[in-house]
């Protein structure tokens, strides 16, 4: 998708009723959104990953504090698998305040089920599970910031 493209879509929906529009080609995701004063407000594109491909990586060894920057790794189990911050932003375990959180410790998870939300240049990014298992350790606290390739869950395949 050009340039030219994009700026159609953002006049069109600036002429239309539609609120937002968001479109996904390959590695390039689109969302178009109009403000309540009927401006419309153009999200640049980006290379998007719903969640990185999992990597084996070690179990925490103790349950105590989750881990404060990404030079802090979890140590130990060879069978965890970790899904990882596909950028840089806000990490958010809701969808909103009065919402209750897409996962919790203990929880099954499905290839495609959203665990969490990242915030990036006002733009909340659902990021879905590629595996499938039972969450063992939430690492990053709600509402903190993360780092492009940042550990956020650990999971147990099953």
């Amino acid at each position: 998708m050009d340039l030219k493209q994009i700026q159609d879509l953002v006049k069109m929906v600036n002429k239309s009723n539609i609120s937002e529009l968001s479109i996904e080609e390959k590695d390039i995701k689109i969302t178009i959104k109009q403000k309540e004063d009927k401006y419309v407000t153009g999200v640049p594109a980006q290379q998007v990953q719903t969640a990185p491909m999992p990597i084996a990586v070690s179990a925490p060894a103790t349950a105590a504090a989750p881990a404060a920057s990404t030079s802090a790794a979890p140590a130990a189990s060879d069978n965890l698998l970790t899904i990882k911050s596909p950028m840089i932003g806000t990490f958010y375990r809701r969808p909103s305040p009065d919402k209750p959180n897409f996962v919790e410790e203990g929880d099954e998870v499905k290839n495609g089920k959203v665990v969490c939300i990242i915030e990036a240049m006002k733009l909340f990014n659902e990021i879905e599970s590629e595996i499938s298992g039972r969450v063992v350790k939430i690492l990053v606290e709600d509402s903190t910031p993360v780092e492009y390739d940042q550990p956020l869950f650990l999971v147990e395949p099953i």
